[in-house]
């Protein structure tokens, strides 16, 4: 198999992408792209297109799982200097696609500035943290949101205001673009308390949640909307009596139901195979529906 032409200083053949994801799971891409910039990210789409190949987007991974098959297409994943720039106008911050949430978030703090303090623990990169909109009980990123700028597959770029995003629970309207970078507008606000609540949050979710730096993709399922309210979907797998279950080398989590945790010999597939019986054992135990939070590719 030969690199997409046209892309190949920036192009990996049958590349694993197990390197890629925290789950370190999963098969290998067709190609693996690198892009340095917005002009060869335009380029690299033109190049599927003319080669009829079709793409996907990859962050840090943090929310994806990919099948053990692997991905028979493009993934293009935005990662160097470029794509990891910040810039800090007053309490206004515009942060390309593949910075690092987490240390934004810290950053935002240490300036004194609020809106991100809240999604402290979350994983990712700015990109598919805003894609996803996600966010926790003290928050979600649409709410400090202005706009993205987006190309799309023919290679133009827009900026989208709040509005057009449509940030919704754990949604956008951000399909079939890329974004390409973020603007948030915070709030200036005391750094000492700031840092207090950014701790005290990420103190309960290690109390609570498997580690960050374990091999998760962090909550499974979305909390289901019944009757008006989100239920937490961790505790209706609880109550179904999934906790610990195993199959193969995957868990169900035995510090929160709602995360599956891959251990040693773990295959996609076994995580899969746990996510069905989940969802199986709450349809039958609640009547209800879970829907993935996760990326299965």
């Amino acid at each position: 198999m030969s690199c997409l032409p046209g892309c190949e200083a920036i192009c990996q053949v049958d590349a694993p992408l197990s390197e890629h994801t925290w789950y370190k799971l999963g098969g290998r891409a067709r190609f693996l792209l690198t892009p340095r910039d917005e002009a060869e990210l335009a380029t690299v789409l033109e190049c599927c297109r003319r080669e009829g190949v079709r793409w996907r987007v990859l962050g840090r991974g943090a929310n994806v799982l990919v099948r053990d098959a692997g991905v028979d297409g493009a993934v293009i994943k935005l990662v160097g200097p470029a794509w990891e720039q910040v810039r800090w106008d007053g309490a206004v911050v515009t942060a390309a696609a593949g910075a690092d949430f987490p240390r934004l978030a810290k950053q935002s703090v240490e300036r004194g500035l609020g809106g991100l303090d809240g999604l402290a623990g979350i994983p990712g990169s700015v990109g598919g943290i805003v894609r996803m909109n996600a966010g926790g009980k003290y928050g979600n990123i649409g709410q400090v949101t202005r706009a993205v700028r987006v190309m799309y597959a023919d290679g133009r770029i827009e900026t989208w205001a709040a509005e057009r995003i449509g940030f919704g629970y754990r949604h956008t309207e951000i399909n079939n673009v890329i974004v390409l970078e973020a603007t948030f507008v915070l709030q200036p606000g005391d750094r000492d308390s700031l840092r207090e609540r950014f701790q005290a949050i990420w103190k309960e979710k290690a109390a609570e949640q498997p580690a960050v730096s374990g091999r998760t993709a962090g909550c499974i399922f979305k909390n289901p909307l019944v009757d008006g309210q989100r239920l937490p979907a961790g505790r209706l797998i609880d109550q179904a009596g999934l906790k610990g279950v195993r199959a193969g080398g995957a868990e169900i989590s035995r510090k929160h139901a709602n995360f599956i945790e891959a251990g040693q010999g773990a295959k996609a597939q076994d995580v899969i195979d746990l996510m069905e019986m989940a969802q199986q054992a709450v349809r039958r135990s609640a009547g209800i529906e879970l829907e993935p939070e996760i990326e299965v590719w």
